[in-house]
Order: C-alpha cells, then sequence, then structure tokens
C-alpha cells in the first residue's frame, strides 16, 4: 500500500529537446518538511509544478495520497509559486473572500490567524500598494488558508525580512505539528533549510542527486582534508573536491577513508555547497 503523501516514479518532463526532469524517483514522507535544492535550471520549479497539477510530466508518474497527478490539482495540495500571483485592484480582505468562493476546504480563521501572526498587513490596503515582503504575506494566507495536506513552497522566503522569515517559518511548523502538514520547501537559503527541515530532495539537471531523511544524508557522506600531492583513493564516490598549494579537501560519498586523510562529517550547508559546486564544475567542462 502507497502511505506516502507524494510519490514520484521514474518522472520526466521535456520541453522540446530540454530534459527539464529525467528518471526522477523520490518520496515525501508524510509530515516530513523537506528541502528542495539545487542549482538555477536544475528542475526545482518544473517539479512543484508536476506536484501541483500546473503540468502534465512527459513520462513516469506522480501521486498524491495514491491517486496520479496529471495536469489537475489535487484538492490536498496548495503550491505558492515565486511570482505570488494576486489580483492587484483587490484588497486583502476582497482577496480572502475570493479564496473562500473558490475553495471548498477554505478557513477563514485559518487565513486570518496568519494574516494576524505576519504583523503589518493592512487587510483594508489595495494588493498593488503592498511591498515585495507584504504580497508574500498575504500569498502564504492564501496558501495555508485551503488547509492543505500537501504544501508547496517555491522561495516562499527570498522578499521577506529576517523576522518576517522566522515568523513565516514558524507558522509553517505549526502546520506541521497540528495538522501533520506535508512540506516541500525549495529555497537558497540554507540557514533556513537546515532549522526547519527534516529530509532533503536535491536535483541537479532534472535528476535526483540525493534524497532522504536529512541525518542519514550526512551519516552517508564525509569531509576528507589531506596533504596535497597524496592519492585521493576511496571506496566511496568523490563529490567535489579542492586544492591548495599545501592542502586537499573532498566531499566524499560512501565510507572508506582515503589512507592520510583526516575526515570529519558533513553539514547541512558543506554537503549541498558540495554538490553545488560539482554541478558548476560540470557545466565549466562542457563549454
Amino acid at each position: 500500500m502507497n502511505t506516502s503523501p507524494v510519490r514520484a516514479e521514474n518522472l520526466a518532463k521535456h520541453f522540446g529537446r530540454t530534459k527539464a526532469l529525467d528518471g526522477c524517483s523520490f518520496s515525501l514522507p508524510e509530515g516530513s518538511v523537506t528541502g528542495l535544492v539545487g542549482p538555477n535550471g536544475a528542475g526545482k520549479s518544473t517539479l512543484l509544478s508536476l506536484i501541483a497539477g500546473l503540468a502534465k510530466p512527459t513520462a513516469g508518474e506522480i501521486t498524491v495520497h495514491g491517486t496520479a497527478v496529471r495536469g489537475r490539482m489535487h484538492p490536498d495540495v496548495s503550491l505558492l509559486t515565486q511570482k505570488r500571483p494576486l489580483y492587484d485592484q483587490f484588497t486583502v480582505r476582497e482577496l480572502m473572500r475570493a479564496g473562500a468562493a473558490m475553495n471548498d476546504r477554505w478557513s477563514a480563521e485559518r487565513a486570518d490567524e496568519v494574516l494576524d501572526l505576519l504583523a503589518g498587513v493592512d487587510k483594508d490596503a489595495k494588493v498593488r500598494t503592498l511591498s515585495a515582503g507584504a504580497r508574500t504575506q498575504v500569498a502564504i494566507a492564501l496558501t495555508l488558508g485551503r488547509l492543505p495536506k500537501v504544501l508547496l513552497l517555491d522561495e516562499p522566503l527570498s522578499d521577506l525580512d529576517p523576522l518576517a522569515r522566522d515568523e513565516t517559518l514558524r507558522i509553517v511548523m505549526t502546520d506541521v505539528a497540528e495538522r501533520g502538514t506535508t512540506v516541500l520547501l525549495s529555497s537558497h537559503l540554507l540557514t533556513d533549510l537546515g532549522d526547519v527541515c527534516d529530509h532533503l530532495l536535491l536535483l541537479d539537471e532534472g535528476r535526483v542527486q540525493v534524497a532522504g531523511e536529512i541525518e542519514e544524508v550526512l551519516d552517508d557522506h564525509q569531509v576528507v582534508v589531506g596533504p596535497t600531492g597524496l592519492d585521493l583513493e576511496t571506496d566511496g564516490v568523490v563529490v567535489d573536491s579542492s586544492h591548495t598549494s599545501r592542502q586537499t579537501t573532498a566531499l566524499v560519498r560512501g565510507s572508506g577513508a582515503p589512507e592520510g586523510f583526516q575526515t570529519e562529517r558533513p553539514d547541512l550547508e558543506a554537503l549541498v555547497m558540495g554538490y553545488l559546486r560539482a554541478s558548476r564544475t560540470r557545466r565549466y567542462a562542457r563549454q
């Protein structure tokens, strides 16, 4: 029985000859908060659109609570996109009423609660007069007002100041704790991911590079440091390496420390940055 709220099997999305996603398989545990990371163009926004039903896969399948999603939004899913599409001529209060009219599962109480917690949003202000951060806060209230069981957030924190980011993350974590919401959060802010995420999904060039519980992923990697000139021979896979005149540092996936090298467990930032540097190196090598 498929108990995972979101599951992808060999998922692919092609735009002409461009493979935005290719052969992606993963599952999100119920009540988990998964950080979705990868370089620009890795396929993160495309993946969120497929889960939300805003696009159809070229191949493979994605399911939400066991139901295949093929270009139609599942009622359990809410997506906050990077563009934050809102009706500029509406007031914030009118937007909340529109949310109620368009969603059977709408909770005006929850939407108002979110707006009240995100201090500084005037409910009688026209949307067009709001700052970028305030627009994001209104969009978050609309997204959570639908009482989603699966919450998809595409760079939700980029327009927010540090205090608003903290408030937003606290609100999301309250949904997880009280309602068992499953969250997939795309962000370049690694510190924020480390504070709230318990799982990691790392994409590069449309493929899943890493997927799993963060602690287990970190346990499966090691940072090795040794004198420059020693052979970096290991039973693991060298993800990324850098060299100075005196020292070699590498991120290795798997066990087996090279002889003469010291090892340590990476933190989340070191792991993600290692994969991002490796991706950039591969792209430069093809140019």
